[in-house]
């Protein structure tokens, strides 16, 4: 029997969303009650009861890797089929083809030979996400919210609401116009005109959200969004603390990745994961968790999550997690030490204790750990510029558990780092990334330029969004 419960990571609530009676059962119950616990509705196949990787050989993630999704056993729960799972899926993706668009596929996992002399290492891999739906990954972190809404039969007039600049605003519109729901979107004022456009076109109702001398501390546009969420709305959103179910969808991607760093024939030293609010590195780690507990891979690579100088509230986190556990270790030392050496320290299995520690601790006081970041975020990478890394704790866990840490890159190594992603940007080879979707790679020419790489690590890196004009 698989386990539907989603289990907050914070406070340990347990919501069953195939309950009737459960009207939201995207967000935990206890985030009013105890307003500084990290809360984040989370579903893992391994304790669910999932005992084994899908072996389909659908090209469609949400066909090929349904087993390991809880939308799929949700939906069965509820007297679905498997035939008629799948046939959900197509139906699906036959509307996002007929309006235009494409459907979802396994995304290409790239060698970047260029790259990898620049950057002086043995290999470079990137998982290009340019051409997936809505021209980013945003939209399968969405799918995992659409098949649940689906398979639950939720009113089709149920408005949906999601806060974006950007990339998750056009995939949540996309999907959207496919499954025929009503959408509303909070973009800030600054949003780019070809993204106003692209929504408009699809049928989204466009909502700006200016800062204001009222307002609370961090995004406008979220403050807008919670607005909507009280009058009625659902979250269709990429932030995993409004909505689990996105990570969810997006660990579809850490999934592909297993199954093509088997095909590499091993797995790579480093993975460096672009990150704003979070959702992407938390969904891919947790597809990569997945991978190691049914043995598709044996290992996982050191995890990397990369922000901008202009806006770097994760690596504050990490610092303060890693003090305290540094802290109760008595090592004082490392306290001032360079970021891989702290993060060497709390690795040994001697530190285990302590991590732990900390990091519970911090679920149970975030807000001594991660809060909005007190300037106006501003960066060419734009789309990394959430004011909280809303699934933070997900993400220093990664780290902790692989050696790995944040990096904070500045605008020159984001420039350099779409150099690198799109070198042949006349030729139908180029991916067409924009800043933002290259700047996984921006933390790869950081520990570069610091002296950090080897020469012969193998370092793999995501390109997730188009360039927009």
């Amino acid at each position: 029997m698989i386990s539907l419960k989603l289990r907050c990571h914070g406070c340990a609530a347990l919501v069953d969303p195939g309950d009737p009676s459960v009207r939201n059962p995207f967000r935990c119950p206890n985030v009013d009650r105890a307003p500084n616990v990290d809360h984040v509705l989370v579903w893992d196949p391994a304790s669910a009861g999932v005992g084994k990787w899908p072996r389909d050989s659908s090209l469609n993630p949400y066909i090929r890797y349904r087993e390991l999704q809880h939308g799929y056993w949700l939906h069965r729960s509820l007297g679905a089929t498997d035939a008629d799972h799948v046939a959900l899926v197509e139906r699906i993706d036959s509307a996002l083809i007929a309006n235009g668009g494409v459907g979802f596929v396994a995304t290409p996992f790239t060698e970047l030979p260029d790259a990898a002399a620049a950057l002086g290492v043995g290999e470079v891999w990137a998982k290009i996400e340019t051409g997936n739906v809505g021209g980013s990954h945003k939209a399968r972190h969405l799918m995992g919210i659409i098949l649940h809404l689906e398979a639950r039969r939720v009113s089709m007039h149920s408005a949906l609401a999601i806060a974006s600049c950007g990339n998750a605003a056009i995939a949540a519109a996309t999907l959207a116009k496919a499954v025929r729901r009503p959408l509303q979107v909070f973009v800030p004022i600054w949003v780019k005109e070809p993204v106003r456009a692209s929504l408009r076109a699809l049928g989204a109702k466009l909502s700006e959200s200016p800062r204001t001398p009222t307002d609370p501390p961090g995004d406008p546009c979220l403050h807008r969004f919670h607005e909507a969420l009280k009058a009625g709305a659902l979250p269709f959103c990429v932030q995993g603390s409004e909505n689990g179910l996105t990570i969810d969808g997006g660990a579809s991607m850490g999934h592909e990745l297993a199954d093509q760093f088997a095909m590499l024939g091993a797995v790579p030293d480093r993975l460096f994961v672009q990150t704003g609010g979070g959702a992407l590195g938390s969904s891919v780690a947790r597809g990569l968790r997945d991978a190691l507990h049914l043995g598709v891979i044996s290992t996982l690579p050191k995890m990397h999550f990369v922000q901008s100088v202009g806006c770097a509230p994760l690596e504050r986190a990490w610092r303060r997690v890693a003090a305290r556990a540094l802290t109760s270790l008595g090592n004082v030392d490392a306290l001032h030490s360079d970021p891989g050496t702290v993060a060497a320290a709390l690795m040994e299995p001697s530190a285990r204790e302590a991590v732990g520690e900390a990091l519970s601790h911090a679920a149970t006081h975030r807000g001594q750990y991660m809060w909005a970041w007190e300037d106006e975020p501003a960066s060419i990478a734009t789309g990394i510029l959430d004011d909280e890394t809303y699934d933070w704790l997900a993400l220093l866990r990664a780290m902790f558990d692989t050696g790995g840490w944040p990096i904070v890159a500045e605008e020159k190594h984001f420039e350099y780092a779409l150099r690198l992603a799109c070198p042949n940007a006349n030729t139908e080879l180029c991916c067409n990334a924009d800043y933002t979707g290259a700047s996984s790679l921006a933390g790869a020419v950081v520990l570069a330029e610091a002296g950090i790489l080897h020469p012969t690590e193998v370092i793999a890196t995501l390109v997730t969004g188009v360039r927009r004009t």
